[in-house]
């Protein structure tokens, strides 16, 4: 009962802390390593608690199963690392992991539990073993994880805890003398976790608040628990009785946890906090930037740093640019719960503070590269969360972190054949949330491959980019980025300004959306401002202003720059021009001047799509991200 009262569920707290968005927190770190250890130290006492168990024979059998037990650790320890390192080297990433070497360690885990089973220890504990000293890192435990968890999770563990179920007899539990009891074992429970996870918390100088939250936290319950009643009542330690009383134990204390945890311990919400630059367009351009660069795959992976070496301006300036690389993973029902704390122990830590060949995966390597030979701080962060709520992630870190602009991927990828394919259907909706909370510029980023399939190295850049600028506080930010970027020696850059002439939409009706004369005005000085720089300029900007009087005519102009790297453009534009420019799309929340370049097979350059912070969205801007959410079938495919 001992060893039933002080387990801590470590699948299950993973869960509930994912859910709350703790996991990533420093109160869900420290509960989740907290955790791992009081698992194993369950596992071992669960071991040495069966191996004094039995009845009715000598003690030196006892002592004989503990010592034979005791080896086969040992024995583990030292030879299973060095074999599963083998298995892991032979398995490169990007390639499919052979299925011989699933085949085999399951066969290890099998033999594994018979030789704990022969010992007189449970089979379970020589998989435990087993598991533990298999590397968590790499393709092999991905893929042994997939192979394995569908089965384990959907079909062996339900199986179990029914088992359970059909063994718990609540009948017993009659009279006041067995409620005391149980109201005693809950309280014992309770009081024991809680109360001393306080106190050393407390001891070791974290706040009140947190102390309590993790003493909840750790007064969860789960698998292993049941596993330690199931095997107390097969050897006879625990009647019917006693075995419904702990069963009901652990789910109470289980159930209280998130609703208190939640009222002591607020979890993530829509923070707002006040700071200064949230926009790229600022007076005092010599100030640091700070980017919020999201990916959910290692395909936009080269384009994206290279945005980013765009986008770190002059190199005279060291630190001007820091960005944080955030990789979004989406919480499923299948999450593995040692997998997710493996991601958010390794969340906000600096490559150079990670051992070399901790994580060799292609993301790691192409950002600490990067670093390496840019004058660039990256630090690498994760978002842990389901689709429907990954946007609070990404907005409350970048209140936390004080960025200008968050750079989210588009949600469909470029095919071969130039037509666009849906990546991730909950990745529109995460945009649009973000689009719409966000506590500061937003970006997205629509990937035609920018610098080609690898990165650019700074000395060999030598980009075309264009901004096209029809009015409106969306392309003033846009035109900024641009200008951040063109402070790049190897980057030349094209701001096309168009001045609406007469005719547009029809003599007798002109139609103004937006700010009105105001918007106007504030346009008007940043165009003046703009043309004074770029007087001073060394020749890398050059400022063109068209007059049309159409449409169409806006749009054969445009045409002119599709030989462009990157084309830089406001999500929302202002005035008649735009207005005649809106047509049928498929994309209503990148804006009428987005959907027309990545609409039209003509145009072949990335596209960045730019909103300018401004505290609440109304008109369009709002409007634009109500329109088109019709969930999107799994794979569709659009030829543009």
């Amino acid at each position: 009962m001992g060893v039933a009262l002080s387990i801590t569920a470590f699948p299950v707290l993973a869960r509930i802390l994912a859910e709350l968005k703790l996991l990533t927190t420093d109160v869900g770190r420290m509960a989740m390593s907290a955790a791992a250890v009081n698992d194993i130290a369950a596992w071992i006492l669960l071991a040495l608690a069966i191996a004094l168990s039995g009845t009715g024979r000598s003690p030196l059998v006892s002592i004989w199963v503990f010592l034979c037990g005791s080896g086969f650790v040992i024995l583990c320890i030292f030879l299973v690392p060095p074999v599963f390192k083998q298995l892991a080297k032979r398995c490169p990433q990007g390639e499919p992991v052979d299925e011989i070497y699933i085949c085999a360690t399951l066969a290890a885990v099998l033999a594994a539990g018979f030789v704990t089973d022969a010992i007189g220890i449970h089979a379970l504990f020589g998989a435990f073993i087993l598991g533990v000293l298999v590397p968590k890192e790499g393709p092999f435990s991905g893929a042994l994880v997939e192979k394995v968890e569908d089965l384990v999770s959907g079909l062996f563990l339900p199986l179990y805890f029914v088992s359970s179920g059909l063994k718990t007899n609540v009948a017993t539990i009659q009279g006041a003398q067995s409620w005391g009891l149980l109201a005693l074992v809950i309280f014992t429970a309770c009081f024991g976790k809680i109360v001393g996870t306080v106190v050393v918390s407390l001891l070791c100088k974290i706040p009140l608040k947190e102390a309590l939250t993790l003493g909840f936290l750790m007064n969860t319950k789960g698998l292993v628990e049941l596993i330690v009643l199931n095997i107390g009542k097969d050897r006879g330690v625990l009647n019917d009785q006693a075995f419904a009383i702990m069963v009901l134990m652990a789910l109470f204390t289980t159930f209280i946890t998130t609703p208190i945890v939640v009222t002591i311990y607020k979890p993530a919400r829509m923070a707002r906090s006040d700071y200064k630059h949230k926009t790229i367009q600022r007076k005092e351009s010599q100030t640091q930037l700070r980017l919020l660069t999201c990916f959910n795959s290692s395909r936009n992976i080269p384009s994206l740093i290279n945005l980013i070496e765009a986008s770190r301006g002059t190199g005279k300036r060291e630190g001007v640019l820091r960005v944080y690389a955030m990789h979004l993973m989406e919480l499923s029902e299948r999450s593995s719960a040692i997998r997710m704390a493996h991601k958010a122990r390794k969340n906000g830590m600096p490559f150079w503070n990670r051992v070399k060949d901790s994580d060799p995966t292609q993301i790691i390597v192409a950002f600490e590269a990067f670093q390496h030979l840019s004058q660039v701080s990256v630090r690498p962060t994760t978002a842990i969360s389901s689709m429907s709520s990954m946007h609070i992630d990404i907005c409350n870190s970048a209140t936390k972190k004080k960025v200008a602009m968050i750079i989210l991927p588009f949600h469909k990828h470029q095919r071969v054949d130039g037509s666009f394919e849906t990546s991730r259907v909950g990745l529109r909706h995460v945009n649009k949330r973000v689009l719409e909370h966000a506590p500061c510029s937003v970006g997205i980023f629509v990937d035609r491959g920018l610098g080609g399939t690898c990165q650019v190295a700074a000395s060999n850049v030598d980009y075309n980019i264009t901004v096209f600028f029809f009015g409106g506080r969306d392309d003033r930010e846009a035109a900024s980025y641009g200008r951040v970027m063109a402070e790049h020696p190897g980057i030349h850059l094209d701001v096309v300004c168009f001045v609406v002439g007469p005719g547009v939409g029809g003599d007798s009706v002109r139609v103004d959306i937006g700010g009105g004369d105001e918007s106007r005005s504030a346009d008007e000085v940043f165009i003046a401002e703009f043309e004074s720089k770029v007087s001073k300029d060394n020749g890398s900007i050059r400022f063109k202003e068209f007059e049309v009087s159409g449409a169409s005519e806006a749009v054969e102009v445009m045409r002119r720059y599709n030989r462009s790297n990157l084309i830089i453009v406001g999500r929302v534009a202002e005035g008649e021009l735009v207005e005649a420019l809106k047509g049928r799309s498929e994309c209503p929340e990148l804006g009428a001047v987005a959907n027309l370049l990545i609409g039209s097979p003509e145009f072949t350059a990335s596209v960045l799509v730019v909103q300018q912070f401004c505290g609440q969205l109304t008109g369009d801007s709002l409007r634009t991200l109500k329109q088109g959410d019709a969930p999107e079938a799994e794979g569709e495919s659009d030829s543009h």
